[in-house]
């Protein structure tokens, strides 16, 4: 076994994602009116800000999947919820300023191109109603390559629509047929098609290797189909196994799940992979062409993370809509009531669905600047730390530093008087070493709250 696989071996324990910091195991109730208030004092004055819209609507549902979902065959539904999704809307634009300007637009799901073409030009012209959209906002949709159609596309592009991430996971017929999602590589070839002839010049690929039915020769196959389709980005996931959270996925358990040494070696093979076919790696699971935002974001210290992973997009405020969506603005996480009746009894009741959250504090804000500094940028200065905190930091996170002596030992850190560097072998463990400064850790460490890091 090399090196690396031994170490990947050692650190591959429960962890959070931290696409936020607290996570969203932290959140608990919230009081709506305090929360009201603190929203209406923060857009006294202009701001950019984010939009997610959570579309959760699938034709069928797919094994692996860990989204919050709605099956449904009948359109009929994306009509009442896009009727909700507009009463939000006027809430929020009720709230903000009127000088307040969109610079980012997401759709995710669930399957977005479950909506029909009349029902997504329908969605995006109450976006353009109720928010300011820049007219160069980064907006990107997800894409199922089942459903999706050039009708689909021209519908959403009318809007503003930039950018997009097909769900593509595995190649394999074996693999599909396991995870009860069919989708043949033809089918992907032409949505990639119609979107590079149609102007779309950023395109993701998500990709999740621990499938069932997959080995090495199988997902080789599929990595060769990434080469062929040529993306801008891949997401190469490591597929959760989350049962007591997503019940459905205990169909997968008698369908040959990879046992721990084939995981890993599939990780193995697709970032030797990615290098080897031009791509940098961003960090964790993510990986992009060396032109691309992701990769000039990286190199030039921009590069953050929030609930849609990586993003090049420093400091907005993020405004999610539709149910069991995270708003993340200033110093509060908010989420939306999960289930679908309960979204829209909010929204009824107050124009809101807010129900979980957190306001963060002092030494929450502190620790989240950490941890996406050290995620993002892969270093960490002790300088800067006590110029923008006032606090001295080799003694604020003196228990931190010593616990991270071991990662230093195995060449995943480096600690100076200057401050914390990771290094290349250390963009696997990112998660690991996040976990150092994550002050709740402690409380989950006997419930299997996490999937592994790696």
């Amino acid at each position: 076994m090399s090196a690396t696989a031994s170490l990947i071996k050692k650190y591959n324990v429960p962890g959070p994602r931290y696409t936020s910091y607290p996570t969203a195991v932290q959140f608990d109730l919230l009081e709506p009116v305090s929360l009201g208030s603190y929203l209406q004092a923060r857009n006294s004055s202009p701001r950019d800000i984010s939009l997610y819209l959570h579309l959760p609507f699938c034709a069928s549902l797919c094994w692996y999947c860990g989204c919050t979902t709605v099956i449904t065959k009948k359109k009929s539904a994306a009509d009442d919820y896009l009727d909700y999704l507009e009463k939000e809307m006027k809430y929020y634009a009720a709230l903000l300023h009127p000088e307040h300007v969109v610079k980012q637009v997401h759709y995710g799901g669930g399957t977005p191109t479950f909506l029909t073409p009349e029902q997504l030009s329908r969605l995006g012209e109450m976006l353009h109603t109720y928010f300011n959209i820049a007219a160069d906002a980064e907006f990107g949709v997800e894409l199922d390559p089942r459903t999706f159609t050039r009708e689909h596309l021209t519908a959403m592009m009318a809007y503003g629509m930039n950018r997009a991430s097909i769900g593509f996971q595995d190649v394999n017929e074996e693999v599909q047929e396991a995870i009860h999602r069919i989708q043949p590589m033809e089918m992907v070839q032409k949505c990639m098609d119609i979107l590079r002839e149609a102007g779309i010049s950023s395109i993701n690929l998500d990709v999740i290797y621990g499938l069932p039915m997959q080995n090495r020769k199988r997902f080789a196959r599929t990595l060769e189909a990434i080469k062929t389709l040529d993306p801008d980005r891949v997401a190469m996931y490591s597929y959760a196994h989350v049962p007591w959270i997503k019940p459905a996925q205990k169909l997968l358990e008698d369908k040959q799940l990879p046992d721990a040494d084939l995981k890993l070696q599939l990780l193995l093979d697709g970032i030797a992979f990615m290098e080897q076919s031009g791509f940098e790696h961003i960090g964790m699971d993510h990986f992009a062409k060396p032109n691309d935002e992701l990769s000039v974001a990286l190199r030039d210290r921009s590069l953050q993370r929030n609930f849609q992973g990586y993003s090049t997009m420093n400091g907005l405020d993020l405004y999610a809509l539709g149910m069991s969506s995270i708003s993340s603005v200033g110093d509060f996480y908010f989420q939306n009531e999960k289930e679908l009746d309960d979204w829209k009894a909010a929204i009824d009741s107050r124009g809101n669905a807010w129900v979980k959250g957190l306001r963060l504090t002092n030494e929450d804000r502190l620790r989240r600047s950490v941890i996406m500094q050290l995620m993002c940028s892969r270093s960490m200065t002790f300088s800067e730390l006590q110029k923008t905190w006032q606090i001295d930091a080799k003694v604020h996170f003196r228990d931190e530093i010593r616990r991270l002596r071991p990662l230093e030992e195995d060449g995943i850190v480096s600690i100076t008087e200057e401050g914390i560097q990771v290094h290349a072998k250390g963009r696997f463990f990112v998660r690991n070493i996040a976990m150092v400064f994550d002050a709740y850790m402690a409380q989950h460490k006997e419930k299997p709250v996490f999937s592994k890091t790696i």
